[in-house]
């Protein structure tokens, strides 16, 4: 059997057409799934480590190329959320156009991007709920509140080294439960707490524009220290290879394909609806926090709030940090939406086991992937910190995104007489430049992660020879195809 053997469209149809999914959501909700996973971590934590480490106020400038290389890469996604809605997203796309091979490569990266993302947000979790309980003056314990090996201050002022993060771990298992419970009531809850999030956003940026001193946006790209990647304009490349970390949030909207009440019409408007609404959002809470702080002071774990703290409204500092914790935790539960949904299409194709598409007889949702998942993301929330891993996650954002692209080319030239709901406009030239730009925020990051990338995708490579290849064979040999 060749490794490049591709799944028919007429097979994704039915695949589409079998029900064993909900189909429970409208444009509306596919947008909130996607603000809900872009609107978090990057906007209240990364935002500003980014602007203290890399590039200065010039992080405006990262945040826009990022935002025109996801409406470019999210155009591509349109079109195949169009005409293949079945769960799995950008691992389905390569399926149907580069073959299996590519599309395990695929899976492979999105475990990844996914469980490490869910991981790592649930570690800036636990530091916002921590912070918040502070300023009611309830402490928690810390050597289990921060991730193990961590140096933390006890009560006593002495210093400990941290044994494993309780409060990441918990958020964690309790997005999962709420995920096994039903996709309606989950993306319910988060459409609820994606309105708290960008309200409270909203009333930062708005108290906080009076209070702009433009002074720290001198200079506006601060010159570069003689190492690549801090400050000058290899800084805003590496800051916008950084923060793309955070647009993962339109790729788990096209992972939900499967549930999408029509999802021809539903999965553009959400894609590009939530792209749209988070880079103006990114775009102006960056402006305003470098313009009220300056930014080398902007490093740490709640730089909104500090930024509200430096100018005297201590009272919006904690509906700040409630904003935030709302946000992270809709990030959460989105994104291990995203990776349950992965794993789901991963075992429906034979190259995981059958138990990872098992569905609930009353929620209808995959259960068994969800908690294996949930399980196995809460150990690593209360392992590793926030920024450990969160680069990693951007590379392999990045990576998708490219694939996605360069697949729109593929099937075009091989099938150009699909039905296309939904048509990328300016083909070859919008996907070749998503996808050069993809490529090009990647060559930005540090080398330690393409290497730590390319281990990962080898122990895939390992997995797929050993195991998933032979038993895709043998469940095509069973259904036929």
């Amino acid at each position: 059997m060749s490794l490049f053997t591709r799944k028919s469209m007429a097979a994704l149809r039915a695949e589409a057409a079998a029900g064993t999914l909900r189909r429970a959501l409208g444009p509306v909700a596919l947008t909130m799934l996607g603000i809900g996973a872009v609107i978090g971590a990057g906007i209240f934590v990364i935002t500003g480590n980014a602007a203290a480490q890399f590039a200065g106020p010039g992080i405006l400038l990262s945040f826009l190329m990022v935002g025109v290389a996801c409406a470019l890469a999210g155009l591509c996604y349109a079109e195949f959320a169009s005409m293949i809605p079945v769960a799995g997203s950008a691992y389905t796309y390569a399926y149907a156009t580069l073959g299996e091979l590519f599309a395990w490569i695929l899976g492979w990266d999105l475990m990844l991007e996914y469980a490490l993302s869910a991981a790592t947000v649930a570690a800036g979790w636990s530091g916002t709920v921590s912070k918040l309980l502070g300023t009611f003056g309830i402490g928690l314990p810390a050597r289990y509140s921060a991730a193990r090996g961590a140096e933390v201050t006890l009560a006593d002022g002495s210093v400990a080294t941290a044994v494993f993060d309780v409060p990441a771990a918990l958020i964690v298992l309790l997005a999962s439960w709420v995920l096994v419970v039903g996709i309606r009531e989950s993306a319910g809850a988060n459409s609820v707490i994606v309105l708290v999030k960008v309200a409270v956003i909203l009333l930062f940026v708005g108290f906080g524009v009076a209070y702009v001193n433009p002074e720290n946006w001198k200079p506006f790209i601060p010159e570069n220290t003689g190492t690549f990647g801090e400050f000058g304009w290899s800084g805003v490349l590496r800051g916008a290879g950084v923060i793309f970390f955070a647009y993962i949030g339109f790729d788990a909207v096209s992972t939900a394909a499967q549930e999408a009440k029509d999802p021809k019409r539903d999965l553009p408007i959400g894609i590009l609806a939530s792209l749209a609404v988070c880079t103006v959002l990114y775009i102006a809470v960056a402006a305003v926090l470098t313009g009220l702080v300056p930014y080398t002071e902007l490093s740490g774990p709640t730089p909104i709030a500090l930024g509200v703290d430096a100018i005297g409204l201590t009272w919006l500092s904690t509906i700040i940090n409630m904003g935030a914790l709302a946000g992270l935790t809709s990030v959460i539960i989105v994104t291990l939406l995203g990776q349950s949904r992965v794993f789901y299409a991963m075992s429906r194709d034979g190259l995981l086991p059958a138990l990872f598409q098992r569905t609930h007889p009353r929620h209808k949702t995959p259960h068994l992937t969800t908690w294996i998942t949930g399980i196995a993301v809460a150990v690593a929330a209360g392992l590793f910190p926030l920024n450990v891993l969160s680069v990693l996650v951007s590379m392999g954002t990045l990576l998708a995104f490219a694939i996605v692209c360069i697949s729109v080319l593929v099937l075009r030239r091989t099938a150009p007489e699909l039905e296309r709901p939904f048509r990328t406009p300016g083909v070859p030239w919008v996907p070749l430049l998503g996808a050069g730009a993809c490529v090009f925020f990647m060559s930005g990051l540090p080398g330690s992660t393409w290497l730590r990338l390319l281990i990962w995708l080898l122990i895939g490579l390992a997995v797929y020879f050993i195991y998933g290849r032979a038993n895709a064979e043998r469940a095509r040999a069973r259904n036929g195809a």
